[in-house]
């Protein structure tokens, strides 16, 4: 009996031992982007050029690595697949600015590192030079921005800070600055400066506005009424015509009607 329970107790060891040097998927594997496991956010600038280089850590078997741009693939070479791959960003410019770069692991995707680029630039300034509106109008001058960090924005006029009126309204978001003015004036005529300011740089940007003298409203109403009764006077007319024409034609048949009896 003695015999029986050591020749179970071998067994058990064998088989433990059997599984623990089983051959494992290796399912605690890490990945690292340029030495970070967790993601992170990569400040760089405009023009440079950044590698993003992805290994996989603590590998038992070749690992295929795969890369995202936002939610699209990177196409990569054959050889820059297996255990460790690199993508380069070169050129970098405003458009890359929040942009997620991601590798995973082939075989488990849960397993990977994201990358954003915070790409710093000065501002950049955009929108309609030129405008005409006639006074007594609404106008509404919109400066756009793209900039970051995000720059301080302020309007000038006439190489003056704006003096804002009742009929001014300024409003500003991440994006735009900008001027509503209602029922513009003559004294509204004239040119308005954008300034954006941030860390990097100041950048502005003119907008022309040119005010009219006001129009005459054309009187559509009476122009309306009048149309409606020349209409009826010419319907009148050839309704009128129509049977002195018929009447004549009456006349002219009779004596063929005489003839024929």
């Amino acid at each position: 009996m003695a015999w029986k329970s050591s020749g179970l107790m071998q067994t058990c060891r064998f088989l433990l031992l059997v599984i623990l040097f089983l051959p494992r998927e290796m399912t605690s594997s890490v990945l690292t982007v340029n030495g970070k496991t967790e993601n992170y956010i990569l400040n760089t600038h405009l023009g440079f050029q950044e590698s993003l280089r992805c290994a996989v850590q603590n590998h038992t078997r070749e690992e295929e690595l795969l890369w995202y741009r936002e939610e699209g693939t990177v196409d990569l070479k054959s050889g820059n697949k297996i255990n460790s791959s690199s993508v380069c960003v070169s050129s970098i410019s405003e458009n890359d600015n929040g942009v997620t770069f991601t590798c995973k692991l082939q075989r488990d995707q849960l397993v990977s590192v994201s990358v954003v680029l915070n790409v710093a630039f000065p501002p950049l300034l955009s929108g309609d030079d030129f405008q005409t509106a006639g006074e007594g109008s609404d106008v509404k001058l919109v400066c756009n921005v793209k900039s970051n960090p995000q720059a301080q924005m302020m309007w000038y006029k006439n190489n003056s800070i704006l003096n804002l009126e009742k009929n001014h309204q300024v409003q500003q978001t991440s994006e735009s600055l900008q001027l509503s003015i209602t029922k513009v004036k003559k004294s509204d005529n004239g040119t308005y400066r954008c300034f954006a300011t941030s860390p990097l740089k100041t950048v502005t940007k003119d907008f022309h506005l040119f005010v009219t003298d006001r129009t005459a409203a054309v009187p559509i109403e009476p122009i309306i009424a009048a149309s409606v009764v020349v209409f009826l006077t010419l319907c009148f007319g050839l309704i009128a015509r129509r049977k002195r024409i018929m009447k004549l034609c009456i006349k002219g048949e009779d004596p063929q009607r005489e003839t024929a009896l």
